[in-house]
């Protein structure tokens, strides 16, 4: 799996978990969720401690310190932003109430619209194909047509420029 789908899959997670019981503390509620995601991997890796042992966590890896790195603005610019991205999810979830969407296709859309309103770095199809393959593991195989659907009526929206094409004699 790539860093970066590592990353939206760890940033739904959170925004899951922040969406259901909000912290009221955004710092330390995102510092207790990397170390419980780090101690869960060495647990996999080295297996659970024994009742009672203190569990030291060495320092992050390379790869997790990027992992955070490239979820961390998307957790907080899907929060800062959470109200007007909720807006266009309901304006195209006809019949939907945002409370009755599944509560992880709701996050992992968010996220995804989240990615195509503020990250220029990531084209707005990356962001709908990620979200779908994200949907379908944590959610229902109808969940990706689902997110499909709305993230692409969205996308038809975003006023993106074209890339630049030089003209032959300009090259």
């Amino acid at each position: 799996m790539g860093k970066r789908r590592e990353a939206r899959e760890r940033a739904v997670q959170f925004l899951f978990q922040h969406d259901l019981n909000p912290p009221e503390d955004l710092e330390r509620a995102l510092n207790e969720f990397w170390e419980t995601q780090r101690a869960a991997a060495i647990a996999v890796e080295k297996g659970a401690a024994t009742w009672g042992q203190p569990v030291e966590l060495p320092p992050p890896t390379v790869e997790e310190a990027e992992t955070r790195l490239f979820a961390d603005p998307l957790i907080r610019g899907v929060i800062e932003h959470r109200e007007a991205i909720d807006e266009r999810i309901k304006s195209h979830a006809k019949n939907w109430e945002l409370h009755r969407i599944a509560a992880v296709d709701r996050n992992v859309m968010r996220l995804a619209i989240f990615e195509m309103l503020h990250r220029e770095d990531i084209p707005p199809v990356v962001s709908i194909n990620e979200a779908v393959d994200i949907a379908k593991k944590f959610s229902t195989q109808d969940s990706g047509k689902f997110v499909n659907g709305i993230l692409d009526k969205v996308r038809h929206e975003i006023p993106r420029p074209g890339r630049m094409v030089e003209p032959p004699e300009a090259r």
